[in-house]
């Protein structure tokens, strides 16, 4: 398996993996999440080029897209209340529901793990929705611990 920053020709493919995910977060919240794409692909494009955003991709035998990271480089400069360290926050890491169980998602995650060291990076942080229990899983068993907690009340 290969594992390298997405280009551009990696669009249509990383776009099928965007609504994979995107439907697991509409059937567990639906009063939410929207079926539809969560970028267009001049927008994906955008964030391909933007150092500040990295994305990664996992490439199966045939260099076909098998799972993407998106992430993102976070930091509080001069913040009255937080200290100036850098992240990397994962926006989004998929692995296709038809290669899951090759520990792709694992390699994916270590590969982001190795670039935010390498980057300087403090710590590496990700959001997870409750409802998406085998990512909660998933993140647990890569040694993932909670950070803090988002609470809601439907009115």
């Amino acid at each position: 398996m290969i594992i390298r920053r997405a280009k551009n020709q990696d669009i249509p493919r990383i776009n099928d993996l965007l609504l994979q995910v995107n439907l697991v977060h509409h059937y567990g919240r639906p009063d939410l999440f929207n079926v539809g794409r969560k970028y267009t692909d001049p927008q994906i494009a955008e964030i391909l080029q933007n150092d500040e955003t990295p994305v990664f991709v996992a490439l199966d035998d045939k260099e076909r897209v098998a799972g993407y990271a998106f992430c993102i480089f976070k930091q509080f400069k001069d913040d009255n209340i937080m200290t100036d360290i850098k992240t990397l926050y994962i926006d989004d890491l998929c692995v296709d529901e038809n290669c899951r169980g090759q520990h792709i998602g694992k390699s994916l995650y270590e590969y982001v793990l190795n670039f935010a060291k390498e980057s300087g990076c403090y710590n590496v942080t990700l959001n997870v929705w409750n409802c998406n229990e085998s990512a909660m899983r998933f993140y647990e068993n890569c040694g993932l611990v909670p950070q803090k907690t988002g609470m809601e009340c439907i009115l």
